[in-house]
C-alpha cells in the first residue's frame, strides 16, 4: 500500500475566486509542488499516475460535518472532466451527483455546522477508456447513521 499526497483543505464558507477553468488549465500538466496546494493539484497527480502507468487512482475526501467534502469531489470529477476534453462527459459530477437529492430526502439532519448534514457515505467511481476520457461513472451510497433516519 502506497500512501501518496496529502492536502489540508478548510471550508472557509463563502465562494473563493480559486476553482474556476483557468483555474484548472493553470494546474493541467504541472508537476506536484510546481504551484499552490490545491484539490486540482491532487486531482492532476492521480490523473498523470493513471494516465501514465496505467493504474487505478484513489482520492479520498475526509472531513467533518460541514467541511465540503461534496464540494470537494464535485471540483475533482470537474477537474477531470476538463483535462480529459471529455465532452459529452463536461458535466459529468452533475450527472454522478444527481443522486444525491434521493438519499438525502430521507437521511440528512440538521448538526451545529451544518443544516443539511448527509447521513450517507458516498463511494464515486470515474471510468476512463483508452485515451484517457470518461466514459462513465458510478455512485455507491451507504449509510452511516441509522439512527438519525
Amino acid at each position: 500500500l502506497v500512501v501518496g499526497i496529502i492536502l489540508v483543505a478548510i471550508n472557509p464558507y463563502k465562494q473563493l475566486p480559486i476553482y474556476g477553468d483557468a483555474i484548472i488549465h493553470a494546474y493541467s500538466g504541472q508537476n506536484m509542488g510546481d504551484m499552490d496546494p490545491h484539490i486540482f493539484a491532487v486531482a492532476e497527480e492521480a490523473y498523470k499516475q493513471m494516465a501514465r502507468n496505467n493504474k487505478n487512482q484513489s482520492i479520498i475526501v475526509s472531513g467533518e460535518s460541514g467541511a465540503g467534502k461534496t464540494v470537494s469531489a464535485r471540483y475533482t470529477m470537474r477537474y477531470f472532466a476538463t483535462v480529459s476534453k471529455s465532452s459529452s462527459n463536461a458535466h459529468v459530477e452533475d450527472k454522478v451527483l444527481a443522486s444525491n437529492p434521493i438519499t438525502e430526502a430521507v437521511g440528512n439532519a440538521k448538526t451545529t455546522r451544518n443544516d443539511n448534514s448527509s447521513r450517507f457515505g458516498k463511494y464515486t467511481e470515474i471510468s476512463f477508456d483508452q485515451s484517457h476520457q470518461i466514459i462513465g461513472a458510478n455512485m455507491r451510497t451507504y449509510l452511516l447513521e441509522k439512527s438519525r433516519v
